[in-house]
């Protein structure tokens, strides 16, 4: 991965962490997006022979220990939606980036319903409609994160 501008890569996925743990005002936090989803998904579809299921893990553990949730919560959601990804990234590839908006929303959906099924399953959580709000945002600003990553990606020519 640090290999041929592996070192964007790393900082994309940085800088989708700190956006993850940004404060923000309490009417618009429960819509933020899975950032770190979003750049670990586009990067599975553009290389996913650099970015797989085992990045997808060691992201998910380190939100773990950024959110201050049990460790391996995010992990456990992160990879299992990854490897649906990677499975498939040569049929998600071929759809429109509309298409593939609608995709990322129930990647993010059922990213967000494991996490919810685990926090249940190790403590009394309860389910509210409003921890799919993410999902929204998530399918709103593909296009945009996709459009970015891959001039990204051509300005610094990593394969």
């Amino acid at each position: 991965m640090f290999s041929n501008n592996g070192f964007i890569i790393l900082l994309t996925l940085l800088i989708a962490l700190m956006a993850s743990i940004t404060p923000m005002p309490l009417s618009v936090d429960a819509f933020r997006p899975d950032w770190v989803l979003i750049v670990l998904v586009y990067w599975c579809l553009a290389l996913p022979n650099k970015v797989n299921i085992i990045t997808a893990w060691v992201m998910g553990f380190i939100l773990d220990v950024l959110l201050g949730s049990v460790l391996g919560v995010h992990a456990c959601a992160m990879a299992l939606s990854v490897y649906i990804v990677v499975v498939n990234f040569q049929k998600i590839r071929n759809f429109s980036v509309w298409q593939q908006a609608l995709i990322i929303g129930v990647l993010s959906a059922q990213y967000h319903l494991v996490v919810f099924w685990l926090q249940r399953f190790l403590s009394d959580v309860v389910f509210l409609p409003n921890y799919l709000y993410p999902v929204i945002t998530t399918i709103v600003l593909w296009p945009w994160v996709f459009l970015l990553l891959r001039r990204v990606r051509r300005h610094f020519r990593i394969k």
